[in-house]
């Protein structure tokens, strides 16, 4: 009942998309546009939500003491280890904050996102979607490895993927846009 609702809000959302779409009945334009959108949501959330120069500087410290710890194995430095040691609560306290700082986001986005990847799902026409990739293309971004845990259906042309596969894809390459475009940090 519930799903229902919001399957139909969201088809009244994202049925444009598909009605514009030079080929609904294998709608990758579709996808790409939704992977974008979401993508640039994500990014969006984590712009707003994450003091970037904070954990930047945290990132920082993180490696210097990292460097610190590994020196001192090197050199068997006993005393440099202690000395480390009693540092180490200091900077658990800074890991647990980085990790608080990025769960903001995926806190905000989490249900909206799951939300859309259930209508995709659910829709027929996206659901079955096929793209055909070129060979070069099918080997280089690993597709065979993929494939090793979601099965296309029987009788999918070679070197295809299907809707969730062309989704990951396209927000993965749109992702690192935008972050690079609004200047996020590394994650």
């Amino acid at each position: 009942m519930v799903l229902d609702i919001i399957y139909k809000g969201l088809d009244i959302i994202f049925g444009p998309f598909l009605a514009l779409d030079p080929n609904p009945q294998n709608p990758i334009l579709t996808i790409f546009v939704i992977a974008t959108l979401v993508a640039f949501i994500i990014t969006l959330a984590n712009k707003l939500l994450v003091d970037q120069e904070r954990l930047q500087k945290l990132r920082l410290e993180m490696q210097e003491f990292q460097q610190e710890v590994m020196e001192a194995r090197k050199s068997s430095d006993v005393k440099a280890l202690e000395e480390l040691q009693e540092k180490q609560m200091e900077f658990m306290d800074k890991q647990r904050e980085m990790m608080t700082m990025s769960f903001k986001p995926m806190i905000v986005t989490f249900l909206p996102i799951i939300l859309v990847f259930y209508w995709m799902a659910q829709h027929p026409h996206i659901s079955k979607a096929t793209i055909i990739l070129p060979q070069v293309a099918y080997y280089v971004l690993l597709v065979p490895v993929w494939h090793m845990f979601y099965k296309m259906p029987a009788g999918s042309p070679a070197y295809a993927i299907g809707w969730l596969g062309w989704y990951i894809l396209c927000s993965f390459a749109m992702s690192q846009i935008f972050r690079k475009f609004m200047g996020l940090k590394g994650m």
